[in-house]
């Protein structure tokens, strides 16, 4: 039987439905599917759902960590996009709507605690994904608008803790915004040394601000060595300890 109603994941989403059984289909596993099929009745599972939310996802969080991060090189952005959609992650923000409540799962999967298991959380939550941005896109609302709503803050949060556990550090955003704190102070990132062969440079930058030298940093990129001069930066004000 279904175990709740969709009420409490609805408003947890901040998205109500207006086609009821494609949030359905989204909730429906494997195991459940395949005992009804059993008994002759047939149920489409999540999968399907859970292909098409895969690609939703990539996308949104491609375009805003684009959009958001315009210093972190291609190399970067990808690793972080790769922390922020990984099993673990999902999981996590499936766990966080408390969409393991509202799933309908066969017998097998109930008794061995699936509504808990990583895999078929992060699958889940693909599927909803997905739902949302089918059900946005029959009532004429910006499908993929509708999906960020509900998911970005999720992403943000999962961003902030992998600062917090230093997975993830954009130095140069945190020197940025400490700077602007104080009007009219300027920041510039100076680079004052090239060596190393055409193929494999390294790269030496200053940060200054209002001229005055306030960090150095070396990197293979420029954009590398301004991330070192930044957390330099930050560690003379105090922000990171040593």
């Amino acid at each position: 039987m279904y175990p709740m109603e969709t009420q409490g994941l609805e408003k947890a989403i901040g998205y109500e439905f207006k086609n009821l059984n494609i949030l359905r289909e989204a909730l429906t596993h494997s195991s459940y599917a395949n005992e009804l099929k059993a008994r002759r009745q047939i149920v489409p599972c999540n999968e399907r759902l859970e292909f098409l939310g895969d690609s939703v996802l990539s996308i949104i969080v491609s375009e805003y960590l684009y959009s958001t991060y315009r210093d972190i090189p291609e190399g970067e952005l990808t690793k972080l996009r790769a922390a922020l959609v990984q099993s673990s992650a999902l999981a996590g923000y499936a766990r966080r709507i408390g969409l393991g409540n509202y799933l309908y799962l066969g017998r097998g999967e109930e008794k061995n605690d699936g509504r808990h298991r990583q895999s078929l959380l992060e699958n889940a939550f693909e599927a909803l994904l997905a739902a949302v941005y089918l059900d946005a896109e029959e009532r004429g609302l910006p499908a993929k608008d509708t999906v960020s709503a509900f998911l970005l803050p999720l992403v943000k949060d999962e961003i902030k803790n992998l600062k917090t556990n230093g997975i993830y550090s954009d130095y140069k955003t945190e020197l940025q915004q400490l700077i602007q704190q104080a009007e009219g102070d300027f920041l510039e990132y100076v680079t004052v040394g090239e060596s190393g062969p055409d193929h494999s440079k390294t790269f030496e930058v200053e940060a200054r601000l209002n001229s005055n030298v306030i960090g150095r940093g070396k990197g293979k990129t420029k954009r590398e060595a301004e991330q070192n001069a930044a957390n330099e930066a930050l560690r003379l004000f105090g922000e990171i300890e040593e």
